[in-house]
């Protein structure tokens, strides 16, 4: 395979991760950093402060300069946080970019204004021939274990099956291994959803509920993905797989999960904000929460895990309550939407 020019938008854990493993897997690899004293730094230093196993080598560059880093790019990655996708593609779309440039996005949300999916954002704002190269990645993926080269997989999700074939072929490695689908809004909503499920898992530990409780939620949760997917036609079969059930059961219980560990925080008597403070980086779920929750309403869609969660956030519930009201709704049919 030919080598490629790929540039990292973001340089968060995840996106200096899949920088780092891009770099390995032969390619040329730049990297954006808004934050122009924050680009020198890490130039500087190669280094990441919360994952000690990234140490990026001096041929991949950083810069705070948007149009000099996608200035030879074949391939864009956007790995910022969900709430600066928007912005982030507006900036794209007024730099040049090279005929062909795929853009695959790494962050995982929904727009809270307009209930949006990542790929769909993009489509909002980029230009016209760049659309119809638009893919994402998702599944379990935790920054930490991939920057030390633990094995995971992932989905390529596109409509264009050629460039999910490159996407593929870029990612694919020893330890990081990729699969593909054309269901993009199936594996992006999975990849959004299963953080507000996190949230209401790390609740859970932060009381002391148990293994018995944390399944409950889990097999629970992805009837709530099924519910906003079927709303939406996404491939019931894509929630059963690495961007639905896997990413869940990942976020869930890995105590690298920063949505899992924000909620058992939040058990801890914090308040989200607190929360993330003391976690030190965004947390998705809590405006996926938002966005899913206002969604739901408007729609007349029965999520009542989100329901909760969403009240133990922006209401000051308590997550005893919380707890309670869960146990005691109605009776219904173990399979039923």
């Amino acid at each position: 395979m030919n080598k490629k020019n790929i540039a990292i938008l973001g340089a968060g854990s995840w996106g200096l991760t899949i920088a780092q493993m891009l770099q390995e897997n032969g390619h040329h690899i730049a990297i954006w950093e808004i934050n122009e004293r924050l680009a020198a730094q890490l130039s500087r230093s190669r280094k990441f402060k919360y994952i000690p196993a990234i140490n990026l080598p001096n041929n991949i560059s950083i810069s705070s300069n948007l149009a000099t880093v996608v200035a030879k790019a074949d391939i864009a990655v956007i790995v910022v946080p969900s709430a600066y996708v928007r912005a982030t593609a507006r900036k794209l779309a007024k730099v040049a970019l090279k005929r062909g440039l795929i853009v695959v996005c790494a962050a995982k949300g929904l727009e809270d204004r307009t209930f949006k999916t990542m790929s769909q954002v993009l489509a909002d704002e980029l230009p016209s021939q760049v659309r119809k190269n638009i893919a994402v990645l998702s599944g379990p993926n935790i920054a930490n274990e991939i920057a030390a080269r633990k094995p995971a997989a992932a989905v390529i999700a596109s409509k264009n099956q050629k460039a999910a074939k490159i996407l593929q072929e870029v990612f694919m490695s020893r330890y990081f291994r990729t699969y593909t689908t054309t269901d993009v809004l199936g594996a992006e909503l999975g990849g959004a959803v299963k953080n507000i499920i996190a949230i209401a898992c790390g609740i859970s530990d932060g009381m002391g509920l148990g293994s018995n409780t944390k399944s409950a939620l889990i097999t629970r949760g992805i009837f709530e993905m099924m519910k906003l997917g079927k709303y939406f036609k996404a491939k019931p079969e894509t929630f059963s797989g690495l961007s639905g059930l896997g990413d869940l059961i990942t976020t869930c219980f890995s105590p690298h999960s920063r949505n899992r560990r924000c909620g058992e925080k939040i058990a801890q008597g914090k308040t989200y904000e607190q929360a993330m403070q003391e976690i030190c980086v965004v947390v998705e779920g809590i405006h996926t929460c938002k966005a899913v929750h206002h969604f739901a309403r408007k729609f007349k869609i029965s999520m009542p895990i989100t329901e909760q969660v969403y009240q133990v956030l922006f209401a000051r519930k308590q997550p005893q309550k919380a707890v309670l009201d869960l146990m005691t709704r109605q009776p219904k049919h173990e399979n039923s939407l």
